[in-house]
């Protein structure tokens, strides 16, 4: 067992997870492309493959979108429970080389191997042998980043998806992060990603010239992590059995809504999204919040408590109509609906606290 001064960080990311799955279980859907949900009026999209991705089809997207973009496109019903089997085996590998693993959804994860466990000589030489474990164990392909950080690590893991692996070590950090868009930065969304392009910021070497203060005034506390992000710096740890507090969707609308039957009908759309969310984070929880912004920008939330965990989407969409039935009629437009679960069901296994998967 070999211990290093310098932190060594993993981050494997399986390839397309759901819809691999799918194509390793049913050989004419390979080469093919493939999206894990529903394809119903009002369906959204889980999981796409890489085939369905080179049409422009991702999670998340409703599926009349992506059908339009991809007419061929082949929708199977997800299988949670296959899912999170193949994921307790990936898990099963990953706890070979460290104890400290930092599970971020059922297809990815953190781990820290820092120290060597079986002495391979290098994270880079473990990484490789974790991938072809999962390989041979699963059938499925993963890729993964290599570096001093976890903000570093993630960026990695995508550079040479699928199937790839990127090592990025200390002294190439900074200028990595300088070479890469803002928008694939870990926590930076399309509305951040839109705010810093108005503010002259495309990449991390543009980032880098602004300094604290600016970063403070345009941003918030968010600063301190965009200030040391755009320095390849990051020294939040892997924690093993993070727990989850909270999944969820919001959706703003082109045009203010006061119609009943039109904001139950975009709840529904809400609960869609943020379920195929809750599935693939492996999340159960028991309390259900509505979000509700109106047109004047005024924000109230109610939520409500089941005395155990959610069953399924159906209860899940029951809590939220319930708690949206309660707000009727709205004095003013609704502008945007969010729904999200928290509450999230914790059990001892083995000692140890884990998520309920």
């Amino acid at each position: 067992m070999v211990e290093s001064t310098q932190r060594k960080i993993l981050h494997i990311d399986m390839d397309a997870f759901y819809a691999s799955v799918e194509q390793r279980d049913d050989s004419s859907l390979r080469g093919r492309p493939v999206a894990v949900g529903s394809a119903q009026r009002r369906g959204v999209v889980a999981a796409a493959s890489y085939e369905a991705r080179n049409f422009g089809v991702k999670s998340a997207m409703p599926s009349v979108t992506a059908l339009r973009q991809c007419p061929d496109l082949i929708f199977v019903p997800p299988r949670f429970d296959v899912y999170r089997g193949v994921s307790d085996q990936i898990r099963e590998i990953f706890a070979d080389y460290t104890p400290d693993i930092e599970p971020l959804s059922l297809d990815e994860a953190y781990l820290d191997v820092t120290v060597d466990r079986k002495g391979l000589g290098s994270a880079s030489a473990i990484a490789a042998e974790i991938r072809a474990r999962i390989q041979q164990v699963t059938g499925l392909t993963a890729s993964a980043g290599v570096s001093y950080n976890k903000f570093i690590a993630k960026l990695a893991s995508d550079q040479n998806k699928p199937d790839g692996m990127c090592v990025i070590p200390p002294h190439k950090g900074a200028a990595f992060v300088a070479s890469l868009p803002v928008r694939r930065f870990h926590g930076v969304g399309p509305v951040t990603a839109a705010k810093m392009a108005r503010l002259g910021i495309e990449t991390g070497a543009d980032l880098l010239t602004r300094d604290m203060a600016f970063l403070q005034t345009q941003f918030g506390s968010y600063a301190a992590y965009l200030y040391g992000a755009a320095r390849g710096l990051d020294d939040r740890p892997v924690r093993a059995h993070r727990p989850t507090k909270s999944v969820g969707a919001e959706r703003t609308f082109a045009e203010d809504l006061t119609d009943p039957q039109a904001l139950f009908a975009q709840l529904d759309r809400v609960v869609d999204a943020a379920w195929a969310r809750i599935e693939r984070s492996g999340a159960r929880g028991r309390t259900a919040t509505l979000k509700l912004r109106y047109a004047d920008f005024r924000t109230v939330t109610r939520a409500w408590s089941a005395s155990g965990v959610f069953a399924g989407r159906v209860e899940f969409a029951g809590a939220g109509r319930m708690l949206l039935e309660a707000l009727l009629p709205v004095p003013v437009g609704i502008r945007l609906i969010g729904l999200t679960l928290s509450g999230i069901a914790r059990e001892e296994v083995g000692g140890e606290a884990a998520l309920l998967l």
